[in-house]
This record gives C-alpha cells, structure tokens and sequence, in this order.
C-alpha cells in the first residue's frame, strides 16, 4: 500500500532551534542504532517510521556502523526510504556518523580524512541519498589532527553531499578546538551528540557550557540509558532483552542498588502520572540546551508511549532536587 503522510503530522510535536541556527528540530528524534538492523523484520521497521513521521519525527538518526551488521541499518532505511519517504525527503532531517570501526584495515575508523570521507559515500549509496542533512564524527581521534578532522567535513558540507557539521562524544575541550577551526572554515557547525540520562551526567561536566559558547545544540543519546530507566527491568532481567544479550548493556550493571534506585523512580514517576521512561525523557529535556532526545524504538507501541512524554508536566524544584538525592545515594556521580 502507497504511504500517504498523516496531514496533521505537525499538530502536536514540539520543535526547537538547534544552536544558533535555522534549524528546527523535534524535542523527540528517532535513532536507528539497535532495533534496524537484519535482526529485526523490515515491516516493523516501516511500521515505527511511517507513525514517527506521522507523529512530526522528522529527524531519523543513523550512523555508519549501525546495524546489525554494520551498514544493514542505512541499508533497510534506504529500502523504506525509497519505497515511502522519497516523496517527504525535504519534510526529513537526516543524520550520519562516521569513526567508529566499519571495515578492514588502517583506513577503517577514526578520523582522517580518508576514513570520514569515504564512509560518507558508503553511506549516501546505501540510503540512496544525494545528501544527509547533518554527518558527524562520531568519536574524537587523539591521533589524527583535529584540522585534518574538521577539514574533512568542511569537504563533505562543500561537495554539497552535507548541509552541516556535527560532533559526537567529543570532550569539552576538543569542542572548544573544533569550533575555532570550524569557525575558520566558515563551515556550518550544528550539534553536538552525547549520551545523557538520569543515570550518565557526564554532559553536566563541561559538554553543554563549550556546546552553548559554540552556538551548537546538545542531542542526547541513550536518554533512557539503553533500556534501564524503563520498567523492563524492574523486576529482573528478561530473557529477551538487551541486557540478557549482554553486548552493549551488562547484566553487571543491574546491582541491587542500580535497583534501588530505578524502584524509586519510578515511584515518583507514577506520582506525576508518568511512566519511568517518561520521566527520564522529561528531566534530559529540562534542560533549554538539550535540543532535542534520541529514542530507539521496537515496536509503534513503544514509541508512541515515549513520544507522549511532550505532554509531560514540568518539574517542581522539590522533584529535581528528590531526582538529585536519590541519584547521590545511590553511585551516580553529579559533575
């Protein structure tokens, strides 16, 4: 059946301006990282895209080595693409990443400019794009000169196969380097991405300040730290997820106190009228800089449950700083 977009797809998302930019993007983006690869079946995969754009998604966020296996996730998304979303390309805000290992050989990760160049191509082939909107690197490379980096995509945004320029898991201090050069090039430097949640504070280091003086915006990945602050794993761990498979989310990590911890929040969560999730998306969106939160997504069910957090009350002072207490109690460090 033909894919005709829902006409009142942009009646209920909220969107916010990235940086000191003209780009608008949804509070709540899609991140194909986990649930697109050849592990899970492609009419899902169509499914949560098709009710994501109806629902005013229109940042889809990949990466390089996304999958599994590496490449499978641009790959299905290009078959969808192709098939339901050509005709909404310029509706779609589109990202890829490039540093983390793909192929063989010296030339595989990082991020020289040989690496970040030539994935972008791979990547462009397997969506079947002319274009993404934003094309990151996606880790800092202490080895190859941060010029050699930037002026990579500074190439990338004048070959026209880029609009803007992003950095990921970059420290505040490569990010305060990165946007002088940028600045030099008079390339356009958008966003930021980092993995920021409840349970990971890191950001609150140093990453939102040198963000803000850049004039970038921060989204945030992992906001539900890979499935923890949701209640699957309030009562142990099921045999389907992704902890009981063990590759990017330990079953070590889930100590009684980690429990503890999750129990309590969802407490107050249900206090507010909220799922754990909900919560945990709501707080990263507290804050102004956080533009915008990356959720991975299963089934249709799962993300409209999390795409409801925009209906979410605001924090009273008493919760934030409950959040606060019970998070220092229980081993999660405060920058």
């Amino acid at each position: 059946m033909v894919y005709l977009a829902d006409e009142g797809r942009y009646g209920s998302m909220h969107y916010q301006r990235c940086g000191r930019s003209g780009v608008l993007l949804p509070k709540v983006s899609l991140g194909l990282w986990h649930n697109f690869g050849d592990t899970h079946p492609l009419e899902t995969q169509r499914a949560v895209l098709r009710r994501a754009f109806d629902l005013g998604v229109t940042h889809i966020d990949l990466a390089n080595n996304y999958g599994p296996p590496p490449g499978s996730a641009e790959s299905n998304f290009g078959t969808i693409f192709a098939q339901d979303f050509r005709p909404y390309r310029d509706e779609l805000f589109i990202a890829s990443k490039a540093g983390y290992l793909m192929w063989p050989g010296p030339y595989g990760e990082f991020g020289s400019r040989k690496y970040l160049l030539a994935s972008l191509d791979q990547s462009l082939a397997r969506m079947g794009l002319d274009y993404v909107d934003v094309f990151y690197s996606h880790r800092f490379d202490p080895d190859t000169p941060l010029e050699e980096t930037m002026g990579a995509l500074d190439s990338a945004v004048r070959q026209g196969k880029a609009l803007y320029a992003g950095l990921s898991n970059y420290p505040p201090e490569a990010i305060e380097r990165a946007a002088a050069i940028l600045g030099e090039l008079r390339t356009p430097y958008l966003i930021n991405q980092h993995p920021y949640s409840i349970l990971d504070r890191g950001v609150e280091g140093g990453v939102l300040e040198a963000s803000a003086r850049a004039g970038a915006g921060v989204i945030a990945f992992s906001p539900l730290a890979q499935g923890q602050l949701t209640d699957r794993y309030l009562a142990g761990v099921p045999a389907d997820s992704r902890m009981a498979v063990g590759h990017f989310l330990r079953r070590e990590v889930l100590t009684e106190q980690r429990l503890a911890l999750l129990h309590a929040l969802n407490k107050l969560a249900e206090g507010r009228g909220q799922t754990l999730a909900q919560l945990a998306l709501a707080w990263v969106l507290r804050d102004p800089r956080v533009v915008s939160v990356l959720i991975g997504a299963s089934s249709v069910a799962q993300l409209e449950q999390n795409v409801a957090v925009l209906d979410s009350p605001g924090f009273t002072d008493d919760e934030l700083a409950e959040i606060d207490r019970l998070s220092a109690e229980n081993g999660i460090e405060i920058p």
